[in-house]
């Protein structure tokens, strides 16, 4: 158990950088790994999830050296894996995981794939399904971990995906660099897009129509090794900016915050609610970045449907937050997708804001959130679930109540962000904070 910090008084202050983007830092190992050159990632994020994909390259024969937050990889080309000595260890990352089958698939070798419980209880059919379309021979446990991939040729593919989902794009599109001739893949609704952005930073040639659902992928690139300075993660930032907008008396500058447009969600969520969030410094090396500063403000409700969900699915637990703090009912609806996460999300948030005496009502799709009512603590026990999401959301609502909190399974945020409660610490006024 982790105590969480007091009710700060005078609010939330200061300057952050926050851990590089997740999704990038994926990326970044992988895309190198597959290029002829060396490739450096600067502000690599060096949580658990984005350390299973380097130790997954190493193992299948890349060499990967990295000090602190650089990276060096000298990559092996497309063609240039080795057949690991033994199974792949994806721990708890659902992105290694779904990403590397959809490169397996078209290699000449197998690979078995594993991971932690939380893991194994993720679906694996949405990526292994459409991926044995193309030719793919991937064997799933009764549709998930442990699976077992036979790499071998693949042909091109005109596909339209049943979810939108980034890791299942970014998985077909891997295996369609690999494929015999061209691939089209028409999403449901655009999702985020590093995957596109960064293989064409390094050679391929990727296509996104005018309609941003419609890719288009030619096979058989020959990718390059870059110099890559990664932003920091917006999912990461989405802590601070939801914590100085409700703690009252608060702002906070977060420097060099990734600003993607398929990951920048919540910033027009809290624009509609009210919030108070500024850009300046914006840039744009291949990734847009720019600093934001968030000041305390007062929330009005909101609803949120399906089409909303794609670009602010990781900050939805947040999103749920925001609202117990606004005045009215907001409704946030078409994000089953939360089923299937670390935990059961939707789940997870109700029975922790529940205990915390939040009027909320699950769906099968969301959430219904009185922000409205008063919050009453009915027991200072919370649980992360596992989840590092759930447990950072906690650990900003813990900003907001009277009571001292707990929190069951903190170490579940080393999973995305290790020096989460170290940062909260250095912007907060309350000085016991542990």
């Amino acid at each position: 158990m982790k105590d969480l910090t007091d009710k700060p008084t005078a609010g939330l202050h200061g300057e952050l950088t926050v851990p590089g983007d997740k999704s990038i830092s994926h990326r970044g190992i992988m895309f190198g790994a597959i290029s002829h050159g060396r490739t450096t990632l600067h502000h690599f994020l060096t949580a658990e999830d984005c350390l299973s994909t380097l130790h997954a390259f190493q193992e299948m024969g890349v060499s990967i050296r990295r000090d602190g937050e650089t990276v060096e990889i000298d990559g092996v080309g497309l063609n240039g894996l080795h057949e690991p000595t033994k199974p792949l260890d994806m721990g708890n990352s659902g992105t290694t995981t779904r990403l590397i089958m959809g490169l397996l698939a078209g290699q000449r070798f197998e690979t078995t794939l594993f991971g932690d419980d939380s893991l194994s209880q993720r679906p694996m059919r949405r990526v292994s399904d459409p991926l044995a379309l193309m030719g793919a021979n991937i064997c799933v446990t009764e549709g998930h971990l442990p699976a077992r991939i036979h790499g071998q040729k693949l042909h091109g593919i005109e596909y339209q995906l049943k979810v939108a989902s980034a890791q299942v794009k970014s998985a077909m599109i891997l295996a369609a660099i690999q494929a015999e001739g061209p691939s089209i893949l028409v999403e449901k609704q655009p999702t985020r897009n590093h995957t596109e952005r960064m293989l064409n930073a390094f050679g391929a040639s990727i296509e996104t129509l005018d309609d941003n659902v419609t890719i288009k992928v030619a096979p058989q690139p020959e990718l390059t090794g870059i110099d890559l300075t990664i932003p920091s993660d917006m999912s990461s930032a989405a802590f601070f900016l939801v914590a100085a907008t409700l703690v009252p008396h608060s702002r906070i500058t977060l420097k060099n915050v990734g600003m993607n447009e398929t990951r920048t969600g919540l910033l027009s969520i809290l624009k509609r609610m009210g919030g108070k969030v500024t850009a300046t410094n914006e840039r744009d090396d291949g990734e847009p970045t720019a600093d934001l500063t968030v000041m305390s403000a007062d929330l009005k409700p909101i609803e949120i449907g399906a089409e909303e969900i794609p670009a602010v699915i990781d900050e939805l637990p947040l999103v749920a937050l925001l609202a117990a703090k606004a005045n009215g009912v907001s409704r946030i609806t078409g994000a089953g997708e939360l089923r299937v996460k670390e935990t059961d999300r939707i789940s997870a948030v109700v029975h922790e804001f529940s205990k915390l005496g939040i009027a909320i009502r699950e769906l099968p799709d969301g959430f219904v959130i009185d922000g409205s009512k008063p919050w009453h603590v009915e027991t200072t026990k919370l649980s992360s679930h596992g989840d590092h999401r759930i447990g950072m959301t906690l650990a900003v609502a813990s900003l907001l109540v009277d009571e001292p909190l707990r929190l069951a399974d903190p170490d579940a945020v080393n999973i995305s962000y290790p020096t989460f409660f170290e940062d909260l610490r250095s912007v907060s006024s309350v000085k016991n904070y542990s």
